[in-house]
């Protein structure tokens, strides 16, 4: 089977290429073991002083693969197991990435939706196409965001607007991202793989060491209770994985219809 991740490397920079473009990148079982392998990687070779996370295609990535849930296994009283991906796989991909001593940049290529948003902002720089856009669309299945989504926004852009894409589930354009300080540059799309890797470039002959401190700093001030967020966000997203509302949601995905949520 062809890889559903690439670890290319570019000089003292590594690049982390999300490749499932057939399925806009989303997320399945294999695609999570595999980047959480790319992450681990790049983290501990000290040879690498920089990174940037993309995807194939035309999606940064689409989110989790609902497709791909009869892969992710049952709990004791045989509802899906949502909390044992979380913790083992998605969460200790984020945290990675927020603590290797290294800069970080997300080239969001095209969408970055759900966990797929949760993976561009816990880059430490984002620079978007200008027909990307970010989304957490968690509810519409009748979940509640994860991959420590509410901290990156609530961090970034406040509580209001976490609020907003958490319960709304819409779409934040690239501009608008860029105006209330969701990422950090837009390019034009044919722009964006040049800017981001002259950016790459100079980050890997940048003072790496300086970097790594920025990183502990900003990690120390915004992101302290991150490691608890993430568990309580395993814990609540278990409970809506038992939900009639998300069985509905599931349902009306497959059955390309409106979901008729009754609130429990």
């Amino acid at each position: 089977m062809d890889a559903t991740v690439e670890l290319e490397r570019r000089g003292a920079a590594a690049i982390i290429r999300l490749n499932r473009p057939e399925a806009l990148n989303a997320w399945n079982a294999a695609l999570g073991d595999e980047l959480l392998d790319a992450v681990r990687c790049v983290a501990a070779d000290d040879a690498v002083r920089a990174v940037c996370v993309t995807g194939a295609g035309r999606a940064f990535s689409s989110g989790a693969d609902l497709r791909d849930m009869a892969a992710r296994g049952l709990t004791a009283d045989g509802q899906l197991d949502v909390h044992t991906t979380l913790t083992t796989v998605y969460n200790p991909i984020l945290l990675n990435l927020r603590t290797m001593p290294k800069p970080v940049i997300a080239a969001i290529n095209g969408p970055a939706v759900g966990i797929g948003c949760s993976l561009a902002l816990a880059c430490d720089l984002l620079v978007a196409a200008r027909s990307a856009y970010l989304s957490l669309a968690f509810a519409r299945i009748g979940l509640v965001p994860d991959g420590g989504s509410m901290a990156f926004v609530s961090a970034r852009a406040g509580g209001g607007r976490a609020a907003s894409m958490a319960m709304l589930g819409g779409r934040v354009p690239a501009d608008e991202a860029l105006a209330c300080g969701l990422v950090d540059e837009v390019l034009p799309d044919d722009e964006l793989a040049g800017g981001v890797g002259a950016r790459l470039d100079a980050l890997a002959a940048g003072p790496t060491a300086a970097y790594a401190g920025v990183k502990r700093q900003l990690n120390a001030w915004l992101y302290g209770g991150l490691e608890a967020q993430l568990e309580l966000e395993a814990r609540i997203q278990q409970e809506m994985a038992a939900s009639g509302d998300f069985a509905e949601g599931v349902a009306a995905f497959a059955e390309k219809r409106d979901p008729e949520f009754r609130g429990a």
